[in-house]
């Protein structure tokens, strides 16, 4: 008696759940599902809950109950991928606020970010880089409802070198000491600890900083840091944990011995020359190039905002910008979307499109970029970047034809993510 009373309530909850689903269905005038084919012209796709159910031809009539969203003649298409973010800071914060505000900060900026983000369209990001918790108190809350923003893929802390471009620097020694959230190392060893130290944390990717930055106050150039050894030790132990590894890396020497290692992805490229492009395609590397961060650079130069120190590092680089872009183009690199949110205004992510553009990509490659190459990227191509039943119910809507002309992106109408309407 008691075995049947346990099957009845298993039966009922899942008859319950079945009758609860959501249904909503969507109308628009024309939808792109996969960025390597033609749009379609009117259709209607339909949403079970937070999946892609159906998409047919045409205006369908709604079933009863169901939620109808009338698009009207806009273009339907995949929620964007922006691979490289921060939404925990925003632009021209002074490199002292580390000193002062606490990590719990990041996370109410973040709150904002997450959801201006996600009004521009961008329903999946990768948190690249952030205080030890912050992003992954964000992952959690959006992924709940409780914080209107993307889905969040995140790195939290970044390795690197003592004293490189992820370590606190511009402070007295005794400072640092203070600031240190424990993920510089030294050596094969300590490198392949300090991952798994981040993965135990919580990370979904590693994020490393493979050469100097340009905004940090290490005054040390933009060439390589971590050692070729180092570099194996830490894409070797990531991948053992099922983790790829993304490098912050602008000089070609630094990039050449990141993707000789096998890290996954090379964030900004700037000085990727042809034969360290070659490296990198031979080892199926992705180039992830960040021009919008660039654009907001070059918006505060000269103003005060930058200390001297940074300022020198912005002008090595403004010059060669975007022309990795070209070189990737021609060798058959991957180019995935990638922004660098944070250094400029969060929400303008759609902006690089244009730029990609700028420097080779057609703008059905340059969409690509930000579905379903970035998907591939995140080894998460049948989960989204596509519309087709069983996805993530993950689409944006704009006016005018991306395919056609990608600054339809700047300006996003309408934003769906994991089946729930942006307000």
């Amino acid at each position: 008696m008691r075995k049947f009373g346990m099957v009845a309530a298993a039966t009922l909850a899942l008859l319950g759940t079945t009758a609860h689903a959501k249904t909503t269905v969507i109308y628009a005038g024309r939808v792109i599902t996969d960025a390597s084919k033609p749009a379609q012209g009117p259709s209607t796709v339909t949403i079970t809950d937070d999946r892609i159910t159906a998409v047919t031809p045409g205006r369908t009539e709604a079933p009863a109950g169901a939620e109808v969203v009338d698009l009207g003649d806009r273009t339907l298409l995949p929620g964007l991928i922006d691979l490289h973010v921060h939404l925990t800071g925003d632009p021209g914060d002074d490199y002292r606020a580390a000193s002062v505000d606490p990590d719990e900060w990041g996370v109410v900026v973040g709150a904002k970010n997450a959801a201006i983000t996600l009004r521009a369209g961008f329903t999946t990001v990768r948190e690249a880089g952030s205080a030890q918790y912050t992003a992954y108190a964000l992952r959690r809350g959006t992924a709940n409802g409780f914080i209107e923003g993307p889905r969040i893929v995140a790195a939290g802390p970044a390795l690197s070198i003592i004293g490189g471009h992820g370590d606190v620097t511009g402070f007295r020694e005794d400072v640092h000491a203070v600031l240190d959230q424990g993920y510089t190392c030294t050596g094969p060893l300590e490198c392949a600890e300090k991952v798994r130290k981040a993965s135990r944390a919580g990370a979904d990717v590693i994020k490393i900083t493979a050469t100097g930055g340009v905004l940090s106050q290490q005054a040390r150039g933009l060439e390589g840091h971590f050692t070729s050894a180092e570099l194996q030790s830490i894409a070797d132990t990531a991948h053992s944990l099922g983790l790829k590894v993304m490098a912050h890396a602008h000089g070609a020497g630094g990039i050449t011995a990141s993707a000789a290692a096998g890290i996954d992805s090379i964030e900004h490229g700037t000085f990727a020359d042809d034969a360290t492009l070659k490296v990198m395609k031979a080892k199926g590397t992705y180039l992830v190039p960040t021009l919008m961060a660039f654009e907001g650079i070059r918006e505060r130069l000269g103003k005060g905002i930058y200390t001297p120190t940074v300022e020198d590092k912005v002008r090595m680089t403004l010059n060669d910008v975007g022309k990795a872009v070209t070189r990737a183009k021609a060798l058959g690199v991957p180019v995935a979307f990638g922004t660098d949110a944070g250094v400029f205004e969060h929400g303008r992510n759609g902006g690089e499109f244009a730029l990609l553009v700028k420097y080779g990509l057609t703008p059905q490659e340059a969409l690509a970029s930000a579905t379903t190459v970035a998907a591939k990227l995140l080894s998460m191509e049948n989960e989204i970047g596509r519309i087709a039943p069983g996805m993530s119910a993950d689409m944006v809507a704009v006016s005018g034809d991306p395919l056609a002309d990608v600054s339809a992106l700047e300006k996003v109408d309408w934003v769906m993510a994991r089946g729930r309407i942006a307000d």
